[in-house]
Formats: structure tokens, C-alpha cells, sequence
């Protein structure tokens, strides 16, 4: 059996914490299953000091779960084990705000000949066709649509 390369030692405060936080049930379900890994990994004095295998078995999770909630534990201490990092991924927009624009005004205009509402798929061949955008998709302009606040309807 090799030996661990990321060992889990909680203190008896940070083991407190941890019980308390897998007791309360008012957090995530991936922070209390990290909690869960780091009680069940704890190689301390008071802690089980189970292996990957035994944890994978107990709480149903896989292997690499385990392993990146001890290596975090060890880099960042029990906050970075038990908090997701941030994501860093950038998505960009494919409408800018004047675009935006053009598509609400012309949803609420009249919809073309033969046509009894405007559909998504239409909306985005007439903003293609007014030379709005290059090329557009039918979700790109259902998710536009859906976050403004404006309701032809009403």
C-alpha cells in the first residue's frame, strides 16, 4: 500500500466544524460530500483514517472526488476543500446592447405576411436578413429575449 501524497489531518476544531456542517443539512449537497470525504479521510488522532476505496464505497462517489478534496484540502486548507473555486471561463456575448435592442423593437413590431406571431426562428432569419448580425440562433435570441423586462403582450 503506497502512501498518501495529500494526507488529511483535521484538528479537533476543524472536525467540530465539519460534524456540524454534515448535521445541519442547509448547505450544498457537493460541500457536505466533501465534508463527508474529509471526515472519513481524517488520519488524525480522533479520525477514521479510511481509504480512497473505503470512502468511494461509503459515500457512493468517485474516486477522483476524492482525491481532489484531499489535494485541496492540503493546498488551500478546509475552505478551498470545502468552497468550489470561482469559474474562469469567460462567455462572450453574442448580441452587444444595441443589437439587443434592434431584436425587442422588432419583436414588437408586426410579424411578416403569412405569419400569426413572431416565432424564435423567425426573429433570427429577419435579424440576419437586416443585416443586424451575421448569423444568429434561434436560442441566442430565446435567451435574449427571455432577460428583458419588456412584454408586448401586455
Amino acid at each position: 500500500m503506497s502512501r498518501k501524497v495529500y494526507q488529511v489531518v483535521l484538528s479537533a476544531e476543524e472536525r467540530a466544524r465539519l460534524t456540524a456542517l454534515v448535521r445541519s443539512g442547509t448547505h450544498s449537497a457537493s460541500t457536505t460530500t466533501h465534508a463527508r470525504i474529509l471526515l472519513k479521510a481524517d488520519r488524525s488522532d480522533d479520525g477514521p483514517g479510511w481509504t480512497d476505496a473505503m470512502i468511494v464505497q461509503a459515500l457512493d462517489v468517485g474516486l477522483s472526488t476524492v482525491a481532489r478534496a484531499r489535494q485541496a484540502y492540503a493546498a488551500g486548507g478546509l475552505d478551498a476543500a470545502l468552497t468550489p473555486k470561482p469559474s474562469t471561463r469567460y462567455y462572450e456575448r453574442a448580441l452587444d446592447g444595441a443589437q439587443e435592442a434592434h431584436l425587442v423593437a422588432l419583436t414588437c413590431g408586426e410579424p411578416p405576411a403569412g405569419a400569426g406571431r413572431w416565432s424564435l426562428r423567425l426573429l433570427a432569419d429577419r435579424m440576419v436578413e437586416l443585416g443586424f448580425v451575421e448569423t444568429i440562433s434561434h436560442e441566442t435570441v430565446r435567451q435574449t429575449l427571455k432577460k428583458t423586462n419588456s412584454n408586448p403582450g401586455a
